[in-house]
């Protein structure tokens, strides 16, 4: 069954308007880093609720490094329009790569206890954006789950509702075919009666 348009307006419900905007952020999210990686493309996504609290996305490095990036792109593009920005280097690219793999690694021994020492500011940023964007992808995956098991519930409780009615339909057709109307035994002789003489003493 398709899905009908929906409408670009504000929705008025809070609760759905929640879970729309829990899933279409995790979808945004998922579709940049997606894309980050089909096309070694660097993203940043700012995401800002309407309670005002902030969701960002970096692909590649931290969102400081993006912002320099494009500060400088965009004063380079002030003063020398036809200026190219040259892709990274191999090496540099593969040092970036290890030592966020080294931040993810260390993050993981520090939450379950393994890890020695404490971590910086800038590895704890890393790995709060790291774990937000799974916090993300487990939500929309679970609400995706809830909406589908509701699907099944509903359709199972259409199912045994109609049966439910098949069942009553049939009760009241049989009801009316046994029903002959009451019984009556007045003046009527029982032929099973036992004479008085026997329980005469």
């Amino acid at each position: 069954m398709a899905r009908g348009k929906v409408q670009m307006k504000r929705i008025e419900n809070p609760v759905h308007r929640q879970v729309t905007f829990c899933k279409r952020r995790a979808g945004l999210l998922k579709k940049a880093k997606e894309l980050s990686i089909l096309c070694d493309a660097d993203i940043g996504v700012f995401i800002f609720s309407n309670h005002g609290k902030l969701y960002e996305l970096a692909t590649n490095g931290t969102m400081q490094g993006l912002i320099e990036k494009y500060l400088k792109s965009t004063q380079g593009a002030q003063a020398e329009p036809v200026m190219q920005t040259q892709p990274l280097d191999a090496k540099d690219e593969i040092n970036m790569l290890k030592q966020e793999i080294e931040i993810l690694q260390k993050g993981l021994r520090y939450m379950f206890g393994g890890g020695t020492g404490t971590m910086t500011l800038d590895e704890l940023l890393v790995l709060e954006k790291h774990l937000e964007l799974w916090i993300y992808n487990i939500r929309s995956t679970k609400m995706d789950i809830m909406f589908q098991e509701i699907n099944l519930l509903r359709n199972k409780e259409g199912i045994l509702t109609a049966a439910n009615k098949y069942l009553q339909d049939k009760m009241e057709e049989n009801n009316g075919i046994a029903n002959f109307g009451p019984i009556t035994t007045n003046n009527i002789e029982c032929p099973f009666a036992i004479p008085n003489e026997i329980f005469q003493f």
